[in-house]
């Protein structure tokens, strides 16, 4: 058996700081493990990710997944970086998000962007309101569904988002942004100006135009959720992206957002009102003006 990976201490959570730890260890205690890697892939019996896929999605049945370290940890969920592929091929990585298991697991945030989502089965509802074990396992596997669903729209409308490849249970597989094992930068990390920063906020501009057209806002938007891979920004990390009409909060969240990141471009030379036409605009894309 392979060595267990050390647990680390992070600052934020659920997103990529652009190194890994380099120990791998099986996924599985299953005497049915591959002669190579850590597990066969779980392609086959997972909800899969929108069509057309992108021509780098390994969906071969013979393909093996190795873990490579973690990119990330958090509160509600770690990132690993994976390796599938085929014995005698390129592999692709991919980014594994891991939703925590309810005893290791703290959903500190998921009340007001709970508010707008519906469970049908009033004994679910009632297991996620008084925090049950059942129900932490609910809400575990409803923040990945979320976050799946909203990165399937997104992707599929053209919006700068991670390719979703796959959801298997708790399990998040994602498109990994960066180049060789090294994830691309957050925002924070960068220190853009003049004509940089006024394009990387034009971008920004459009992908929340983006999402304000399917009525929606990110929910936790800051510099630390926004990578920048060779000029261009990619959002991450969607699991409680919120409804701006289905929930009450939605326009508190929205002015959030805004505030957040315009505050991040203006220390850095934008002007000051560019947050402030920003939510306008977005207001009157999401219909809400």
């Amino acid at each position: 058996m392979r060595e267990r990976m050390p647990k680390r201490r992070r600052g934020f959570d659920d997103e990529y700081d652009g190194e890994y730890v380099p120990h791998p260890v099986h996924l599985h205690e299953d005497p049915d493990l591959p002669p190579a890697g850590d597990r066969w892939s779980t392609w086959t019996g997972a909800q899969q990710g929108p069509e057309p896929r992108p021509a780098w999605v390994e969906t071969a049945h013979a393909a093996v997944d190795t873990e490579l370290g973690v990119l990330k940890t958090g509160k509600e969920a770690d990132v690993h970086l994976v390796e599938r592929g085929v014995s005698g091929s390129p592999g692709v990585l991919l980014a594994a998000k891991r939703y925590r298991t309810a005893e290791h697991r703290m959903f500190h945030r998921d009340a007001g962007y709970q508010e707008g989502r519906r469970v049908r089965r009033s004994r679910e509802m009632r297991a996620m309101t008084n925090r049950t074990a059942f129900g932490r396992e609910l809400l575990s596997g409803q923040w990945a569904a979320a976050e799946f669903a909203a990165l399937a729209t997104l992707w599929s409308a053209g919006l700068p988002v991670p390719y979703p490849v796959q959801l298997d249970g708790t399990e998040l597989l994602l498109e990994f942004v960066g180049d060789g094992t090294r994830a691309a930068p957050r925002l924070a990390q960068l220190r853009p100006s003049g004509p940089e920063l006024a394009e990387l906020w034009e971008q920004l501009v459009e992908a929340l135009r983006g999402l304000a057209r399917h009525g929606w806002a990110h929910g936790d938007l800051s510099a630390y959720n926004l990578l920048v891979h060779h000029g261009r920004l990619v959002l991450i990390d969607l699991p409680q992206v919120v409804d701006l009409v289905g929930n009450p909060h939605g326009a508190d969240f929205l002015v959030r957002d805004v505030r957040r990141v315009a505050e991040w471009f203006t220390a850095r030379g934008l002007p000051d009102s560019a947050g402030e036409e920003l939510f306008h605009e977005l207001v009157a894309e999401a219909g809400l003006g």
